[in-house]
């Protein structure tokens, strides 16, 4: 389904639409003033980016070198082109292994490659342990955002969702009640646990070790137990140097949730003695974006999320609209490449306000890859007639100033005296989550012109 209806979907429940906007405009406004109290924070994002695009221009060598590295270490490397192959990678280490139970911690590769149902139709148990992932997990949705996963749910539906699934109070909302149940329930699944699974924040060519950032300490947990570690990471998650590290662990967080840093960054440089630890290396449409010198700063992306908090639409939207493991700006560049035919509808899921750009920590141009994403699809005849056809009357208006200055007028004149009924109603769909500015008496073009006169008067 389009982006368009599944939103409206989302925007029909206004109470929840609002809550929805201004829970992630918080957490932008925070992120704000985390950056604002760092000095040199265009700095650190001018070299993260600088980091970056170097990487990309070595890329091949810097995963030999990282997989060279690893297995001194003691880890086992494999590699998987696509999402099959990632899973089933997977899936014959824990059958070596006679794995039967698996707890993970968050991994947007793993939802990538939708490994959680390929597990449990091979009859693996899989537990999410990240205190939201278990919340859509019980709830059988998918995350709606890569940071905050469950941010589309009250404590209200996650009190209903305990009581079903963990035998909590009926009615019970309070959240300290229910973060304690949620750690109990978990406890158990730890300590039961054949393997552990975790995604990879950073992974660092130089040392062959890797880096998982989470605030809840589930992932050392969940492979402290068990004797099978396995990290799964996207190939874009390397860094060259261990230097480099501090860099972005400095804008991760402040750019993420508006923290000065992620309560646990933990390091992982080979398995516990006894154990085994497996990183598998996946490309999935990666390199192919790579290929392209217009999109390939797209996989610069740090997974901090914090375009979707400051994204209009998306935090009007709802993350699950974009039907995309990645939703928000970052999604509705990298979704659409990969699946054109299905997503064509998401780089339009965008004002070109750039204020993703603006916020990323990266310093990815977002909202101009966004821009050229829409003629690529124009020229794959992926866009809709109704939408070609509206953006030739607009282009058509704004090319010819008489017709403009015409039809500015008219609206000026029309939202000033028109009744409010005639202007807001079903054919104006704007208009169903914000009202209209007071329309001005003049146009810009004549206030621009009075004030010219006016300052010409006053030096004669």
């Amino acid at each position: 389904m389009a982006h368009p209806a599944l939103a409206q979907a989302f925007v029909d429940n206004r109470e929840r639409a609002q809550w929805h906007d201004k829970a992630l405009w918080f957490v932008r406004e925070k992120r704000d003033r985390m950056a604002s109290s760092v000095p040199e924070w265009e700095l650190l994002r001018e070299t993260a980016s600088n980091i970056k695009r170097h990487t990309q221009s070595r890329m091949a060598e810097y995963l030999e070198q990282f997989e060279a590295n690893a297995t001194k270490n003691g880890i086992v490397v494999h590699w998987a082109a696509d999402a099959h192959e990632h899973n089933e990678i997977v899936l014959s280490i824990l059958r070596r292994h006679s794995v039967k139970r698996l707890v993970k911690s968050k991994s947007m590769l793993t939802e990538e490659c939708h490994l959680n149902p390929f597990l449990e139709e091979h009859g693996i148990d899989v537990v999410d342990s990240d205190l939201g992932e278990r919340i859509v997990q019980l709830r059988k949705e998918t995350p709606s955002h890569i940071v905050l996963p469950a941010i589309h749910i009250r404590k209200e539906e996650v009190g209903e969702c305990f009581h079903e699934h963990l035998g909590t109070e009926k009615g019970a909302s309070d959240p300290n009640y229910l973060t304690e149940a949620a750690r109990n329930h978990l406890r158990e699944r730890f300590c039961r646990a054949d393997a552990g699974l975790t995604g990879v924040n950073f992974a660092i060519a130089e040392t062959g070790g890797i880096v998982i950032c989470t605030n809840e300490g589930n992932a050392d947990l969940g492979v402290g137990l068990p004797k099978i570690h396995i990290a799964c990471m996207g190939m874009e998650k390397l860094l060259p140097r261990a230097k480099d590290l501090s860099v972005f662990l400095r804008l991760l967080a402040r750019s993420a949730t508006g923290q000065p840093v992620t309560t646990y960054s933990s390091h992982f440089h080979g398995p516990q003695p006894g154990c085994e630890m497996h990183v598998v290396i996946v490309d999935n449409g990666r390199s192919e974006i790579l290929k392209s010198p217009e999109f390939r700063r797209s996989l610069d992306c740090i997974r901090c999320g914090a375009c979707m908090n400051t994204c209009p639409v998306y935090r009007r939207s709802g993350g699950h609209s974009y039907e995309a493991t990645v939703p928000g700006p970052i999604g509705s560049i990298l979704t659409p490449l990969q699946t054109p035919e299905k997503h064509n509808t998401l780089p339009f899921a965008c004002t070109l306000c750039g204020s993703c750009t603006d916020v990323c920590p990266v310093k990815i141009d977002l909202h101009q890859q966004l821009f050229t994403l829409r003629e690529l699809l124009d020229n794959k005849r992926l866009i809709g007639t109704s939408k070609k056809l509206s953006m030739k009357v607009v282009s058509g208006v704004m090319s010819r100033t008489w017709l403009f200055n015409l039809l500015g007028g008219i609206a000026r004149a029309s939202l000033r005296f028109m009744p409010r009924f005639l202007i807001y109603n079903p054919l104006n769909a704007w208009g169903k989550q914000r009202d209209l500015p007071d329309a001005p008496k003049q146009s810009f073009r004549q206030q621009y012109a009075e004030r010219q006169k006016q300052k010409g008067g006053g030096k004669s």
